[in-house]
């Protein structure tokens, strides 16, 4: 289920945007957030909005608790976050009143807490710190509204509460980045840590001061202009946020097939849908990027489409597990038992080196017994299973407790459960 936490910068905590809100006080491990959290829905989709400085803007930047803060809305299941933020544009292009989406940051903060870890030895992947979906989605959202917007840019973070100087303006445009402001690290780091999809919302207000024709940069320029364009964000996140439904709405249910009493789940309504297949493929990815896996191994059929579109995404091999009879070199075989008579599923068997790291994916967990066969066909290579994927569970059927049972991790997108 999606849910998104939507952490607000000045004048964009508003939780009038959301329906059917309530207020809860949290607690985490590392202390209090800044606010109480407003939970309620945004267009059918549950959201949580915290705000970043506190309800009175009280909160300097480096005095933010922002290891409470992303853990505050992990712990309250969101599954994504959208952080909108006030910058500088250090750039002539990005005028004062557009909207940035930053795809890379550059920390510049000195005395602020950026990790969950550091009493153990753990490396998280930071390469591409901001969720491409996300910005995707945002960005076509801000073309129907007809926003100006600017794409992929950097943002530099520095420790405030002071501006820039003009010097250090004008190494940060040698830098490479294209916009400053004081919060979005270690706030997308923390964010990346616990693996939650994370994409900054910019406002730029100002040119900070690298411009020499104009007015240096004030926190009075600064409110003012947010106070100006600060409903243009909001009408953004009110059109953009229903925009990510759950991966469940997009699967169809058909009842009576392929016999009367079976609800069938039709994938194939996801997979048309762009929204839907991007949803879909962006969790898996999100998932895996940081797992140590040497190849992915999907299952005839459906597997193979979200199986092969994710290996490109991760730059892995893939691996097919065919129907028997269907792959033309030399094979390993595994049979198994369906309600009636039995099925063979095959794996070439120079697919997999021993010791490789696999994954196998699926588009639905029933029975279990085509999944159960096609990891003994990869532990008979000599692969490690690192996990199971499908995108839908059906737990009432008792395939996905057989799995785990058998001593294999599983992960499944959503589940009918009752239904």
């Amino acid at each position: 289920m999606i849910k998104i936490g939507i952490i607000g910068g000045s004048g964009l905590d508003d939780p009038k945007i959301i329906e059917d809100y309530q207020e809860i006080t949290v607690s985490t491990r590392y202390g209090m957030p800044s606010s109480p959290l407003t939970a309620g829905k945004i267009g059918g989709v549950d959201v949580v909005i915290m705000s970043r400085h506190g309800r009175n803007h009280d909160i300097p930047p480096s005095r933010i608790n922002y290891q409470a803060n992303i853990l505050a809305l992990k712990e309250m299941g969101c599954t994504h976050i959208i952080a909108t933020t006030a910058v500088g544009s250090l750039r002539e292009e990005i005028k004062p009143g557009n909207i940035v989406f930053p795809s890379q940051f550059i920390d510049f903060t000195k005395q602020r807490k950026s990790t969950y870890f550091s009493d153990e030895v753990r490396h998280t992947s930071m390469a591409e710190p901001f969720d491409a979906l996300l910005r995707s989605m945002l960005r076509s959202t801000c073309d129907e509204l007809g926003y100006a917007h600017n794409d992929d840019k950097t943002v530099i973070t520095i420790e405030g509460p002071r501006f820039s100087s003009r010097a250090e303006s004008l190494m940060f445009r040698q830098w490479g980045a294209d916009i400053i402001n004081m919060s979005t690290c270690p706030e997308a780091i923390l964010a990346n840590e616990l693996g939650i999809p994370y994409q900054a919302v910019a406002m730029s207000t100002d040119y900070d001061c690298w411009k020499n024709d104009g007015e240096s940069v004030t926190f009075e320029m600064v409110l003012k202009t947010m106070a100006e364009n600060s409903e243009k964000v909001k009408k953004l996140l009110v059109a953009a946020i229903p925009k990510l439904q759950s991966i469940k709405s997009y699967i169809r249910t058909v009842p009576d097939f392929p016999k009367a009493g079976i609800m069938f789940r039709d994938v194939t309504t996801l997979l048309k849908d762009p929204k839907g297949l991007n949803l879909c493929l962006a969790d898996f990815y999100q998932r895996l990027k940081d797992k140590e896996i040497d190849v992915i191994v999907g299952i005839d059929s459906r597997g193979f489409i979200i199986g092969g579109a994710l290996a490109q995404m991760l730059g892995k091999g893939f691996v097919p597990v065919r129907k028997k009879g269907k792959l033309p070199a030399q094979t390993e075989s595994e049979t198994y038992a369906l309600e009636y008579g039995t099925d063979t599923v095959e794996i070439h068997t120079d697919a997999i080196i021993s010791g490789q790291k696999v994954v196998i994916m699926d588009d639905l967990c029933a029975t279990g017994g085509t999944a159960l066969a096609a990891a003994n066909l990869v532990k008979k290579l000599g692969g490690e299973i690192i996990e199971l994927d499908f995108i839908v569970d059906l737990p009432d059927i008792g395939g996905s407790r057989k799995l785990v049972d058998a001593g294999y991790k599983l992960y499944s997108q959503t589940s009918f459960a009752g239904e």
